[in-house]
């Protein structure tokens, strides 16, 4: 009788464990998605009605572009398993070449939709702030795991 009692609150322990953890990361990418909102908010000095009309843009630009290189890394993921065929392998190499043209396709005709919005001297500060965001993100991620930064 002990033996059960000490595994059902053993098994209620490690659900709650697991379910807390699935609980913090819609938090932690909530947590993400405001830091990346007010670096890129304060870095391009949007104007509040200039604000309004961007982040409709670059929401609708950052969603397709997460759908892209989310497609890439499946397609890479695919490509290291042991057990794929080499003909397997090209034909996903090829793929990602088609998605990463994709994005560039997709940069281009957002950066006519950003300059109805913003100006110029904006959107270069927007791609510039993205690959900030990126790398400071990166940074952080390793402290947290407890790697060294490797500048």
């Amino acid at each position: 009788m002990k033996k059960i009692i000490f595994l059902i609150a053993l098994l209620s322990f490690f659900t709650g464990i697991c379910a807390k953890a699935q609980d913090e990361t819609p938090r932690g990418r909530e947590k993400i998605k405001a830091a990346k909102v007010g670096l890129i908010t304060n870095r391009l000095s949007l104007s509040e009605e200039q604000a309004k009309s961007f982040w409709v843009v670059y929401d609708e630009f950052d969603r397709k572009r997460a759908d892209i290189r989310k497609n890439i890394r499946q397609m890479t993921a695919e490509s290291r398993n042991i057990t794929t065929s080499d003909d397997k392998i090209l034909a996903d190499l090829k793929e990602v070449l088609v998605l990463k043209q994709k994005e560039v396709d997709l940069e281009k005709e957002y950066l006519t939709k950003f300059l109805k919005v913003i100006n110029i001297r904006q959107v270069s500060e927007l791609f510039k702030t993205e690959q900030l965001f990126n790398q400071m993100l990166v940074k952080k991620l390793n402290r947290a795991d407890g790697r060294l930064d490797k500048e």
